[in-house]
């Protein structure tokens, strides 16, 4: 006869698969963003809403692969600013 398995009290039912989740939000900062200008056009805030309730671990994990991929565009973004940096320099002495 098969033993069932335990369950983690911890976790709910809808805590599992949270790769789907990270995805989501990694796809989220990818794709299309809500993007609102403030103050007279000088400033704009990216704006995505996490489709989780808040409190929840699917929110948690949504939030992570959100923030993953937005410090991993950071992180190309001032690498590339590098570089062109240093070739304005060297190209004109």
């Amino acid at each position: 006869m098969r033993q069932k398995k335990k369950r983690n009290p911890n976790l709910s039912k809808y805590d599992a698969p949270l790769r789907i989740q990270f995805e989501r939000g990694v796809n989220a900062f990818k794709g299309n963003q809500y993007i609102q200008t403030v103050r007279k056009k000088s400033a704009k805030i990216v704006a995505t809403v996490s489709p989780y309730n808040t409190n929840t671990m699917q929110h948690r994990e949504w939030q992570r692969g959100y923030n993953s991929a937005y410090f991993r565009n950071l992180e190309k973004v001032k690498r590339e600013e590098a570089r062109r940096r240093s070739q304005e320099v060297h190209a004109v002495a």
